[in-house]
Order: C-alpha cells, then structure tokens, then sequence
C-alpha cells in the first residue's frame, strides 16, 4: 500500500484529495494545527498535530511518520491569502504571508525530500498561484503573490537536485475554486466557471500515479473558465 502525507487536510481541497487518494487505495497521513480535527472522519486515515510554521514542530512530526512508514507521496496544501497592493503591504503583512505559504511549505518539503531522496523515489506537489504568475492580478495581492512566487522556485530547485532520484515535484496552479466561502463571498459569480476541488484531487492522483510516472516538473494551470 502506497502512503501520502497531506497537510491543509481539513479544508476544502484537502477534503477532496484525502477521499481521492483513498479510493486509489493510499494509506492517508494528515496533518492538522495543534488542537484541532480534521472535522471528518474516514478509515484509513491518520492524524498527526503539527505547528507547520513551526521547523522544529514539523521536523518531530515527520521524523515520526518516517519511522514508520515510507511516503510515496506529499500533497503540502496548507497556505494563506490576503489582498493588499505595496501600499498596503508593510514587513509584518510580508511575514506573515511568507510564514503561511512559504516557511510551512519549505519546512515539510525538506525532510519529507531528503527522506525520498534516500528511498529514490517520491512525488510533492506544491499549490501555486495565479497571482505569482500574473503581475496584473499580483499587484493588488503583493505579500501572498511574493510568497507563492517562492513556492515555484523551490519547485524548480528540488527537481534540479531529485532528477537522478526519481523524486519530482509538481506544482498546482488553482483559480477560483469552487467552495462553499467563496460562494458565500462572491454570489453574483457564475460557479460553473470555478474550479472544483474534486477536479484538482482527481489531477493530483494523476500526478502521484504510475500512469504519471513519465510526467516530470509541471506547473498545471487549473483555471477552468475563470
């Protein structure tokens, strides 16, 4: 049985990816924030409380999970968002963006890299942001655009450094997705339009697959019509 470690689990797209790699017959590793649930409850899964912008935290954490089990797949999901252009935008807006989106990406992908380096084999993906990739719509979401924008280049230099290993990273670029608060904020838009979460956790899969072995290094803009 395969394994996959998901952090941000208990959210919208982490809901989704924890039932879709359950049914291709995954063992599930969930992290959630200290003092908190999933909110859901499934067989198959386990949890694991982790402070993810905490290294310290997370490096226990994942020394637990390797000790016992080999992680063939990590979906790092856990992130933030704020609006604000550089006139809004002072360092503690910078920070915290950075400590959402980029300190807890970096400090799960490092050991959970260097941990797939060892067993040569192993999938991360990360989630981007359109943002990152478009000034146009970056420049009124400076800090969370800034922090995303790392999250890419981490992406390239762990592939540059996993080729040989057979350990790839992916990053996922999601518009608007699909969910019950953005409906909520947003109820003049056409939904139809948005991304689903299920259809990211369905690409996701692909990815971490043996039928996606092949497919090296993507940035997969999931846009839909939005």
């Amino acid at each position: 049985m395969k394994t996959v470690l998901i952090t941000g689990a208990a959210g919208n797209l982490g809901k989704a990816c924890v039932e879709k790699f359950l049914s291709e017959g995954y063992k599930v590793l969930a992290t959630v924030s200290p003092g908190k649930t999933l909110g859901f409850t499934l067989p198959g899964v386990e949890t694991y409380e982790a402070d993810l912008t905490n290294e310290a935290s997370v490096q226990k954490v994942i020394g637990a999970i390797t000790s016992t089990y080999k992680i063939d797949a990590a979906l790092l999901l856990v992130g933030g968002f704020a609006m604000g252009n550089i006139q809004d935008t002072n360092g503690a807006a910078l920070q915290k963006m950075f400590s959402l989106n980029f300190d807890t990406a970096y400090f799960v992908a490092r050991p959970v890299f260097n941990h797939m380096m060892k067993q040569s084999t192993g999938r991360i993906v990360f989630i981007g942001a359109r943002p990152a990739l478009n000034p146009a719509d970056g420049k009124s979401t400076l800090a969370y655009s800034l922090s995303k924008s790392l999250v890419f280049k981490l992406a390239e230099l762990l592939n540059a450094e996993g080729a040989s290993n057979n350990v790839v990273s992916h990053v996922i670029v999601p518009s608007i997705l699909d969910t019950p608060l953005n409906r909520t904020n947003m109820p003049t838009a056409n939904f139809s339009d948005w991304v689903k979460p299920e259809e990211i956790a369905d690409t996701i899969a692909y990815l971490c697959s043996d039928s996606g072995a092949a497919i090296r290094e993507t940035v997969v803009k999931m846009y839909g019509r939005s």
